[in-house]
């Protein structure tokens, strides 16, 4: 099948090279021309716009910041839609609100493509190696189609229910990332002021029923003021964002993520959102009046 792949950033450029690794031809967009240049320097070819590039694809994965930025690449004046071929598949690897989701896959429908909404977990480092976890919504027999592609760009693939469902995962997925990070943050802060040795803390905590994932990699990058981005706080604000709008949407209570979604707000306006999303212990630490650096 001839794949296209829209959205080169730190996250989409790793994962569309994993694709060409495992031998598939690809043609590329990216709004920042420059962004394709690794792409087309390991054997991909690259388009002038989004509607060229659906003109002679089957199937098409697009990795952009959010909703209003997919549904630009689907249906602007350039989009897919404006040179897709009947049969296409589009697969939206972004992490936009599952109403929008749902909306999207209704609207291509209506113009004989089919869609598959399918964000991902993991990170650059995730992207970079190909163990993604990817959440797909969509029609079964479409997924299935699209399977062989998913399994390049990740280790663990699921289809996780009708069109929406693959957003909802991820969401649930934020929930617990964020407020796990936000927790982090919060016990550490906690004991500094105690005047405990956090590098003997993580130790310790690793060794009991507080040890995670987030506590081992997170952690680690608070004791090393490492704030480099892997996943920038512009980011999970932003996922933290989707999550309570949908909340909103369905009426239900998430009061641990809509505290963690405040915090993140003041990162923004503290000017770090370019900073990793570690860098809140930055903030706890300011109101705490423990000053580092």
């Amino acid at each position: 099948m001839k794949i296209g792949f829209i959205g080169l950033g730190i996250m989409g450029r790793p994962m569309a090279l994993n694709l060409l690794k495992h031998g598939h031809a690809l043609r590329v967009w990216s709004r920042r021309e420059a962004s394709m240049q690794a792409l087309l320097d390991a054997g991909a070819t690259g388009a002038t716009n989004p509607a060229e590039l659906a003109s002679d694809a089957d199937i098409i994965f697009t990795m952009v910041p959010d909703a209003p930025d997919v549904h630009e690449v689907l249906f602007g004046d350039k989009g897919i839609t404006k040179g897709a071929r009947p049969g296409l598949i589009a697969v939206d690897m972004s992490t936009i609100n599952p109403i929008a989701a749902r909306t999207l896959a209704s609207d291509l429908d209506a113009l004989g493509i089919d869609f598959l909404d399918a964000p991902v977990s993991g990170g650059e480092v995730g992207a970079i190696a190909g163990t993604l976890s990817i959440m797909a919504g969509g029609k079964p027999e479409v997924f299935a189609r699209v399977q062989p592609y998913f399994a390049c760009m990740g280790k663990t693939v699921s289809h996780v229910g009708k069109a929406g469902a693959g957003q909802a995962a991820k969401a649930a997925n934020q929930i617990i990332t964020g407020v796990s990070v936000m927790m982090v943050a919060e016990a550490f802060n906690f004991a500094e002021k105690n005047g405990v040795d956090l590098v003997r803390l993580r130790e310790a905590l690793m060794g009991g029923s507080a040890a995670s994932k987030t506590l081992e990699v997170h952690g680690q990058r608070m004791l090393d003021r490492h704030f480099d981005p892997g996943f920038k706080s512009w980011m999970r604000q932003k996922d933290m964002n989707i999550v309570m709008e949908a909340a909103h949407a369905l009426g239900i209570c998430l009061p641990l993520t809509a505290a963690t979604a405040q915090m993140y707000n003041a990162v923004m306006a503290s000017d770090l959102g370019e900073a990793d999303q570690t860098i809140v212990i930055k903030l706890l630490e300011q109101l705490s009046g423990i000053r580092k650096d």
